[in-house]
């Protein structure tokens, strides 16, 4: 089967196209022929090098932890009516970029036929760990909230979500397209993150108390300024380390505040969770509902310039290859 491997650590260059051998479903568990595969941020600093302590990876290795396509074939002690049924799965770390892979049956979730599999395979992270997140923070209609990083892939959702959900959405992009999408995404106001002074511009427009909840996909000094914002007694996820570190939150400061922190650990999800989660943002975006923001496809075997695109930060929400 045609794949993409990371031969090493190190820029996108080392992602190349590679012949591997056929993947084989085992007990519990379908082989997927695949259609599109998610690409984010966190697969870029991977390849790269960085979180051996989240991901003990070794190259040479497959990228790719969230497919979309078709079951081919089933494994032992698997309903062979999964066979043809169009689905998306989490498969873990590695896998993806590859015309097949295995994914256990019960990381499944069915894709509607008014969802493209390219869409699908946008949400099959993003869209999950979002929907998790605004239950984990417990946000409510008429609360603020203060999305930092709205234009990602997983911002993007989370401003269409919180809308929903009655919040009213601050959202924080950097430049002018994106903080123009994120407007078009239903945001009560935008800040330009580029601004020298946007973390006042935020302040004066969640008035005085600040935000109840902010949701940090960025990380760094830029998350750790937006902590500045949230009301005492609110709530801080600082779930997103693009900037190569998560908030560096004061714990001491947090608590005298009674704000609550929540970070990427609360939103670590079995498989199930995963695949009932991941039916039901599907069944939104059949609905019409939720609506992925895809910046750019790349055929597999020019993953390298996806992870380009994705690193240059100039690309609206997400990057989706296809097979």
């Amino acid at each position: 089967m045609r794949a993409t491997q990371a031969r090493e650590f190190g820029g996108p260059e080392v992602l190349v196209p590679v012949e591997l051998p056929d993947p084989v479903a085992g007990p519990g568990q379908v082989l997927v022929a695949v259609a599109a595969v998610d690409t984010i941020f966190v697969e870029t600093q991977v390849r790269a090098g960085w979180g051996q302590g989240f991901f003990p990876i070794t190259p040479p290795y497959v990228p790719g932890g969230g497919i979309a396509g078709t079951v081919r074939a089933t494994g032992e002690g698997v309903d062979p009516a999964w066979a043809g049924r169009r689905v998306i799965a989490s498969i873990g770390s590695t896998g993806g970029y590859a015309e097949l892979a295995v994914a256990p049956v019960e990381a499944l979730a069915a894709v509607p036929d008014e969802v493209s599999l390219t869409d699908a395979a946008a949400l099959v992270h993003d869209g999950v760990t979002a929907t998790e997140l605004l239950a984990t923070t417990a946000l409510r209609a008429g609360e603020q909230v203060l999305v930092v990083g709205a234009s990602g892939g997983m911002g993007t959702v989370l401003v269409q979500l919180a809308k929903a959900a009655g919040a009213r959405v601050v959202g924080v992009a950097r430049g002018e397209h994106k903080t123009a999408l994120v407007r078009e995404l239903g945001a009560d106001a935008v800040i330009d993150a580029a601004a020298p002074d946007w973390v006042e511009r935020a302040r004066r427009e969640l008035g005085g108390g600040g935000a109840d909840v902010v949701l940090d996909g960025v990380g760094g000094e830029i998350g750790l300024a937006a902590f500045s914002l949230v009301a005492d007694g609110g709530r801080f996820s600082a779930h997103g380390a693009p900037t190569g570190g998560f908030a560096p939150v004061d714990r001491a400061g947090a608590e005298a505040r009674g704000v609550r922190l929540l970070g990427i650990g609360d939103v670590q999800l079995t498989a199930p969770r995963h695949a009932a989660l991941a039916g039901e943002v599907l069944r939104s975006a059949a609905r019409g509902d939720l609506h992925p923001v895809i910046g750019g496809t790349f055929p597999l075997e020019r993953a390298a310039a996806a992870h380009e695109a994705i690193e240059s930060r100039k690309l609206l929400g997400k990057a989706v290859l296809t097979v």
